[in-house]
C-alpha cells in the first residue's frame, strides 16, 4: 500500500497524471493540464533527439565526403586564368580524395550566371563555384538586380592565389620613370596622355578610377573590350597608360616596350623587384588585385568547408603545381576558411566605395 505522500508525488509526474486523467480520475482541468504537460515532455524529447542526430551526422558526413564526383562551376569560359586555376585545384582535390571532378564553365553575365547556379545548388559539397574578386565583391554594386546575393548566398571556402595590378605606360611615348613623374607629365600634357580602359566595372578600370581620385588626374579614358586590347593599344602607342597583371605582359616589360611605374601591392614583387609599390610612392593603402577562390552554397556543413579549405592550402605543397602557379605569375594566398571570409568582407567594403565613387553601373 502506497502512502499518501508517495501517491501525491507520483501524480505530479506528467505521465502518471495523464494516465489518471484518461481514466477519469481527477477534475477536468487537472486532466487537461496533465495531457498538456505530457505533450510538452514528448516534444522536448523529440527536439533533443533531432539535435543529437544533427550533431552526430555532420562528422559522419565529413568522414565519408566525398563519395562521388565533385562539380566545380567556373565563372568564366575555358582558357582564362580563372579557368586554369580552377583546373589546378580540381586536379589537386582528385589527387587527394580519389574522386573525379568535373569543370563546368558557365561564362556570361560577368560571372553572375555561374554563381547563381552555385547559390541554387544543394549545400552538400558536391557543387562548388570557382570565382574571382569581381564576381563576388564588385558585382553586387555594379548590378542593381541580381537573382542571388553573392555575399550571403555563397560561403567563401579558400583562395588559390592572387594576381596584382601594375600601372604601365608606353615606354617610347611617356618619359616618366615613376608614379610622381607620370602624374606631373600627365598634368603638364593633358592632350598627350590617355588611359586604355578594359571595360566598365573591371578591376583595372576601377583601379584607375581610384588612382585618378587620389592623384587628381583627369585622363581621357579610351574604352576597349578587355585587358588584352587595352594593353595592345598601349604597346602600339595610340594610348599611353593602363593597369595590367604581369603574367601576359612580362615579355613586353623585359623588352622595354612597356615600362612599369608602380605595383598596387603591399610589397614589391619578386618578378619585378625594381618596381616600387604605390605605398612607397606616396599612396598608402593603394592596392588592387584579383583573388581566385572556391565557394560553396550557403548551408554547406562546416566540416566539409574545412576539408575543402585544407585542399586550397595543401595545393601549395605540391611542387609541380606551385611551379605552374609561379610561371603564371599567380602569387600564393594561403588562408583558413574564417581568414578568407574576413578578406571577402573587407574587400566588399573597399570595392563598394570605389564602385560608387566611379559611378560604374552595368544595368
Amino acid at each position: 500500500m502506497i502512502s499518501r505522500p508517495r501517491a501525491e508525488t507520483l501524480i505530479r509526474h506528467p505521465e502518471v497524471r495523464a494516465k489518471r486523467a484518461s481514466k477519469g480520475d481527477g477534475p477536468g482541468r487537472a486532466s487537461f493540464e496533465a495531457l498538456a504537460a505530457l505533450g510538452h515532455l514528448r516534444m522536448t524529447g523529440l527536439v533533443l533527439m533531432l539535435v543529437a542526430t544533427a550533431l552526430s551526422t555532420s562528422p559522419a558526413m565529413a568522414q565519408t565526403y566525398p563519395s562521388r564526383p565533385i562539380k566545380i562551376i567556373v565563372s568564366t569560359s575555358a582558357g582564362g586564368i580563372t579557368d586554369i586555376l580552377a583546373r589546378f585545384l580540381g586536379a589537386h582535390i582528385t589527387a587527394r580524395t580519389g574522386q573525379p571532378h568535373v569543370i563546368d564553365n558557365r561564362a556570361g553575365g560577368s560571372g553572375n550566371i555561374a554563381m547563381a547556379e552555385v547559390a541554387r545548388a544543394a549545400p552538400d559539397g558536391y557543387t562548388l563555384g570557382f570565382a574571382n574578386t569581381g564576381n563576388i565583391t564588385i558585382n553586387p554594386y555594379l548590378f542593381s538586380k541580381l537573382s542571388y546575393d553573392p555575399l550571403n548566398d555563397l560561403i567563401p571556402i579558400g583562395p588559390v592565389g592572387t594576381v596584382p595590378l601594375f600601372l604601365v605606360v608606353n615606354a617610347a611615348g611617356v618619359p616618366a620613370k615613376n608614379v610622381a613623374e607620370f602624374i606631373a607629365y600627365a598634368k603638364a600634357n593633358p592632350d598627350k596622355v590617355s588611359y586604355a580602359g578594359a571595360g566598365a566595372g573591371t578591376t583595372p578600370d576601377l583601379a584607375h578610377s581610384e588612382f585618378a581620385r587620389r592623384s587628381g588626374l583627369k585622363l581621357v579614358v579610351v574604352p576597349h573590350r578587355g585587358t588584352g586590347p587595352a594593353t595592345t593599344a598601349v604597346i602600339g602607342g595610340s594610348v599611353q597608360a593602363t593597369f595590367v597583371s604581369m603574367g601576359p605582359h612580362i615579355e613586353m616589360v623585359r623588352k622595354g616596350t612597356l615600362r612599369v611605374l608602380g605595383a598596387a601591392t603591399p610589397k614589391r614583387m619578386p618578378y619585378v623587384p625594381d618596381v616600387p609599390t604605390f605605398a612607397e610612392q606616396g599612396f598608402p593603402g593603394f592596392e588592387a588585385s584579383t583573388w581566385f577562390a572556391l565557394f560553396a552554397p550557403r548551408g554547406t556543413p562546416k566540416p566539409i568547408l574545412d576539408q575543402l579549405n585544407s585542399y586550397t592550402r595543401s595545393l601549395h605543397e605540391d611542387a609541380e603545381l606551385k611551379r605552374r602557379l609561379e610561371s603564371s605569375f599567380v602569387d600564393p594566398l594561403i588562408l583558413t576558411q574564417p581568414e578568407f571570409a574576413a578578406v571577402v568582407r573587407a574587400d566588399a567594403v573597399k570595392w563598394e566605395r570605389i564602385v560608387r565613387e566611379s559611378g560604374a553601373k552595368l544595368d
